[in-house]
C-alpha cells in the first residue's frame, strides 16, 4: 500500500506534499520521496530516502529543493525491497518524466522486457518505473505531440489496478493523474490558483473541502486553475465537484473514530506485508511449519481448527486446498472439536488458526492433537504466543496489532496466507508451475487492491444514506453459495457483534428448506455473489425466490452480473478477481457497511458488550 500526493499552484509545493504524506503515512512507510520542477529552470529535482517520512524531511533540509509543481510518495514495498532505488518517484531515461504510483502493473515483466530491448535502462526492481519509461517511449514515437492520445495509448498497455501522478519537464503547467481500480482524487483550491492530488482526501483536508473523485478508468490534466478529465478512450468527462465534510473524512481514515475502521483500512497493507513475508520464507516454508519437504509432498488430508472469524477463514480456505491441491479438507469449530470422535490421519496437516495465538478452545484442540503425535501448525499473528511455542511449527500473518474486538485485518490476512499456502503446496506437489505460483501472488495483490478500492467507491453512499437505512432493521439474512457461504457467515458475524442486529447466514440453496419463512419486507437480505457461471445462476434463482416474497435484496456482485444487479434493491459492483478470491475482494466493503451501521446506532464498536478480544477461556 502506498500514498501519492501532488500539488500545483501559486505556493511552493514541498510543505503541502510533506504534510499530505504525513497524514497518509499509515498507508506505507518503508521509503519516501519528493520531486518538483525547479522554479527557475523547470528541471526535475528530487529527493528519496529509505525508511520513514522523517528521513526524507531530514534529507531535504540538508539539500533544499522546492517548486510550484511537486509530487510525493510513501511506499509499502511490493515489487522490490525497501531501498532508495526502489523508492518513488521513478523516472524515464532522461529524467524528464517523474511518476509516483499506487497499485500493481500486472504485465510489468512483459513491458520491461520490451522496453529493455528498445534500449531503456531501469534503475529499480519496481513495476512502477515501467510507467515512466513507457510514457517516454510513446511520447518519442508520437509525431502529433498530442498528450491526450498518448495517455490513451499508455493506459491501454497497462494491466492491473493502479493510480499514478506524473509530471513532465516539458509540460510544466499541469500534472497528469490516472486512475484504474485504485483511489485517486483532486482537491480544488478555494481561490482557483492551486490544485491538490492525492490517493486520499485526508491529504488536503485542511486546505479545501471541494473534491473531484476521479472515475474508474479515467485520467486528468490538473492545472492550477482547472482540471480536464477524460475516460481511457480519450472522451471528455464532466467534472463533478463535491463538498465533503472534513470531520466525516477524518473518521473514515486518519483521525479515526474507532480502531475498527482504522484496521479496516489497514487491510491492504497487511495483506501486502503478509505476502512479502511468505515470499521471503518460501524456500524454508515446510521446515518452519514443522512438516519437512517430503511430508508436504505426501500430504493427503488437511484439517483446520478455529473459532469465530478464524473458523470462517478456515471454511473459506477449505475451498482453496480442495480446488488447488486436490486434497480432502475439513474445518472444525475448536469449541466442539474435543467433544467429537476423532480419527487421526498420519499423512495429514492439522492447522490451528487464531489471531492472538492464545484462543483457549483452539489451544486445547491443538494440545489434544499434539498428544497423538500428529503434525500441527499454528497460523497466528503473534510470534510470541502459546500456540507458536506448542505447535510442531508455525506460520505468521503480518497484520500488526489488532485492537478492535471485531476482527478485520486478522481475517483478511488469514485468508490471504491460506490462499498462498494452498498454491505453495500445489507447487510442491507439481500441480502448478512457478509461473502459476507467481500469478497467484499477483492475484492476491489485485484482490487486496479491490478490497480497498471498493470502500473508496461506495463509502460516501454508505455513510450518508445506507447506514441510516439499514440501522432501522432489527434482523437480517446473509446468503452465499460455495465459497461465498462461509463469507456470508463472516458478514453476519460482523454485523451482529458490533451492531447487535440479529443476523443469520444460510447457504442460499437452503432457503426453500425452511429459512424462506423468515423473509419479509423488514428483513434485509445480503447476497454475496460468485464468479463461477453455474453457481452464479443458482444464486440468482435463490435471490429471486426471496425477491418474489417481498425480500429486500442487498447484493455484492461482480462486473457483468446483470441478473443479480437487476434483482437487487441495492447493489455493490466489484471488478472481477480470481474466483477463489471473491470473498477477500468483498471483505472491506462488507466490514465497512457493518461498521457504519453500528456507528449510526452509536454502539461501542471497538468494545462490544459481552465480548473480549483474546478469548482465553473455554
Amino acid at each position: 500500500m502506498c500514498s501519492v500526493v501532488g500539488y500545483i499552484g501559486k505556493s511552493y509545493s514541498k510543505e503541502f506534499v510533506i504534510q499530505g504524506l504525513s497524514r497518509l503515512e499509515y498507508r506505507g512507510y518503508d521509503s519516501a520521496g519528493f520531486a518538483c520542477l525547479h522554479p527557475d529552470n523547470k528541471q526535475i529535482v528530487y529527493a528519496k530516502a529509505k525508511g520513514s517520512l522523517s528521513n526524507l524531511e531530514k534529507k531535504i533540509e540538508q539539500f533544499p529543493i522546492d517548486g510550484f509543481l511537486g509530487i510525493g510518495h510513501t511506499r509499502w514495498a511490493t515489487h522490490g525491497k525497501a531501498s532508495c532505488e526502489n523508492a518513488h518517484p521513478h523516472f524515464d531515461c532522461e529524467k524528464r518524466i517523474s511518476v509516483v504510483h499506487n497499485g500493481i502493473i500486472e504485465n510489468h515483466h512483459a513491458l520491461k522486457e520490451q522496453l529493455t530491448k528498445a534500449g531503456h535502462i531501469f534503475h529499480s526492481d519496481t513495476d512502477s518505473e515501467i510507467i515512466a519509461h513507457l510514457l517516454e517511449s510513446l511520447l518519442a514515437t508520437d509525431s502529433s505531440n498530442n498528450i491526450k492520445e498518448v495517455l490513451a495509448k499508455l493506459v491501454e498497455k497497462l494491466e492491473g489496478a493502479f493510480a499514478f501522478v506524473a509530471i513532465l519537464q516539458d509540460n510544466p503547467d499541469f500534472m497528469i493523474a490516472v486512475r484504474k481500480r485504485s483511489p485517486l482524487c483532486v482537491g480544488v483550491g478555494t481561490d482557483n490558483q492551486q490544485m491538490f492530488v492525492a490517493s486520499d482526501i485526508q491529504a488536503f483536508a485542511s486546505h479545501t473541502n471541494k473534491v473531484i473523485f476521479l472515475p474508474d478508468e479515467s485520467f486528468a490534466f490538473v492545472k492550477k486553475d482547472m482540471v480536464e478529465l477524460y475516460d481511457f478512450s480519450g472522451k471528455i468527462l464532466p467534472i463533478k465537484v463535491q463538498e465533503i465534510d472534513i470531520d466525516l473524512a477524518s473518521i473514515c481514515k486518519q483521525g479515526h473514530a474507532h480502531f475498527m475502521v482504522k484496521e479496516i483500512y489497514e487491510q491492504k497493507s497487511a495483506i501486502y506485508s503478509t505476502l512479502e513475508f511468505l515470499r521471503s520464507i518460501s524456500s524454508d516454508i515446510w521446515e518452519q511449519m514443522g512438516l519437512g519437504e517430503d511430508k508436504a509432498k505426501k500430504l493427503d488430508h488437511i484439517a483446520f481448527v478455529g473459532c469465530g472469524t478464524s473458523f470462517n477463514a478456515a471454511r473459506i480456505a477449505q475451498f482453496f486446498f480442495e480446488a488447488l491441491c486436490m486434497l480432502p479438507t475439513k474445518a472444525f469449530l475448536a469449541s466442539e472439536f474435543r467433544y467429537k470422535h476423532f480419527f487421526p490421519e498420519q499423512n495429514s496437516l492439522y492447522l490451528a488458526i487464531s489471531q492472538s495465538g492464545e484462543t483457549a478452545d483452539t489451544l486445547e484442540a491443538l494440545r489434544m492433537i499434539n498428544s497423538m503425535n500428529l503434525t500441527t501448525t499454528a497460523l497466528t499473528n503473534v510470534a510470541s504466543s502459546t500456540m507458536v511455542r506448542e505447535a510442531s511449527g508455525f506460520l505468521l500473518t503480518q497484520a500488526g496489532p489488532e485492537i478492535a474486538v471485531a476482527s478485520t485485518k486478522a481475517f483478511s490476512t488469514q485468508v490471504a496466507a491460506l490462499f498462498w499456502l494452498a498454491n505453495r503446496l500445489a507447487l510442491e506437489k507439481g500441480l502448478i508451475s512457478q509461473d502459476q505460483m507467481s500469478l497467484a501472488e499477483e492475484d492476491l495483490l489485485v484482490a487486496a487492491e479491490v478490497l480497498e478500492n471498493s470502500i473508496e467507491n461506495y463509502k460516501i453512499d454508505i455513510i450518508k444514506d445506507l447506514s441510516k437505512k439499514y440501522a432501522q432493521y432489527r434482523k437480517s439474512i446473509f446468503l452465499g453459495r460455495h465459497i461465498s457461504y462461509p463469507f456470508a457467515q463472516e458478514g453476519a458475524l460482523k454485523l451482529k457483534e458490533i451492531s447487535y442486529i440479529f443476523s443469520q447466514a444460510y447457504p442460499a440453496g437452503e432457503l426453500k428448506h425452511g429459512p424462506l419463512a423468515l423473509v419479509d419486507a423488514q428483513t434485509p437480505i445480503f447476497v454475496f455473489s460468485h464468479q463461477d457461471p453455474l453457481i452464479y445462476k443458482k444464486l440468482v434463482s435463490n435471490t429471486l425466490e426471496a425477491k418474489s416474497r417481498n425480500g429486500h435484496i442487498i447484493a455484492f456482485a461482480f462486473t457483468g452480473q446483470q441478473e443479480l444487479i437487476a434483482a437487487a434493491d441495492k447493489v455493490f459492483v466489484l471488478p472481477k478477481v480470481h474466483p477463489l478470491l471473491g470473498p477477500l475482494a468483498m471483505t472491506g466493503l462488507m466490514q465497512f457497511l457493518a461498521y457504519s451501521i453500528a456507528k449510526e446506532l452509536k454502539c461501542p464498536i471497538d468494545k462490544p458488550r459481552n465480548l473480549a478480544k483474546s478469548v482465553t477461556v473455554e
